[in-house]
């Protein structure tokens, strides 16, 4: 494998990692098309790409961290509320759903059918009073919302987004949430793979190398795009995204028929 592929694929998990457009769901995408093997890399690889958006996300929110670390910052009680409900479902459905959800029709129907959601979102955003600060009630809902990011095709960002608006956020303040929420699931589930990689198989320095420059391309596209997407949402909608979400979707649903 090239290493231009592995910084391609570190474009494609940097970018739609927080993008609510399912970084998994593309990088299945991206793994069939240039035949990288599921089984030798497929997951491997991907959670090394996650490793490198993990890096993204403590790079760019590195004084919010440093913030929830003061014992009387309450956000920290918010962000392991928000992070359970996924946590426990990830344990618990990990294997069925990494063998048996990563297919291309199940990819695309998620693609399709999710996006009525965040349409939904839009619309009932706009008709409540924005708030600029997460509760624990919401932290909670939006928890919920993030373990549905299991199913490939869903979109992590794309779900807690869509449930920071239906909780009354604002749309900056939803996606700041959102990706500061992803850190812990990311640390947790991105490492937890990696090492698993590492003990299990014996990897050629060339391949080892192929798993950095990914990881490296993923955290300095990841960065841009956290920086580019919570400027661009301070004003714009998600519903370019939806469009853009049932296109793909039907494209892999007839490729697939």
């Amino acid at each position: 494998m090239s290493y231009l592929l592995a910084i391609l694929a570190g474009f494609v998990q940097g970018l739609t990692e927080f993008l609510p457009v399912s970084s998994t769901g593309h990088l299945i995408i991206f793994e069939n098309i240039f035949h990288i093997s599921q089984e030798d890399f497929g997951l491997a690889f991907d959670a090394s790409l996650h490793l490198g958006t993990l890096l993204a996300i403590l790079t760019f929110f590195f004084k919010d961290y440093l913030k929830v670390l003061h014992f009387k910052n309450r956000l920290l009680i918010k962000l392991i509320i928000g992070t359970a409900p996924a946590a426990i479902l990830g344990l618990l459905f990990e294997k069925s759903i990494e063998f048996q959800a990563r297919q291309l029709w199940v990819l695309g129907l998620s693609l399709i059918l999710f996006s009525p959601v965040m349409i939904l979102a839009e619309i009932y955003g706009k008709k409540i009073k924005k708030e600029t600060s997460v509760t624990i009630l919401q932290s909670v809902f939006i928890g919920l919302f993030q373990s549905l990011a299991l199913i490939p095709g869903i979109s992590r960002s794309g779900a807690t987004i869509s449930a920071g608006l239906f909780a009354g956020l604002k749309r900056e303040e939803a996606a700041k949430f959102a990706f500061m929420l992803a850190g812990p699931i990311i640390t947790a589930a991105g490492a937890k793979k990696f090492l698993d990689v590492l003990l299990k198989n014996n990897l050629a320095s060339q391949d080892l190398n192929f798993f950095i420059i990914g990881i490296f391309s993923s955290a300095v596209f990841g960065y841009l795009t956290i920086k580019y997407f919570i400027r661009y949402l301070s004003s714009k909608t998600l519903y370019p995204f939806v469009f853009y979400r049932i296109i793909v979707g039907l494209i892999l649903l007839a490729a697939y028929i």
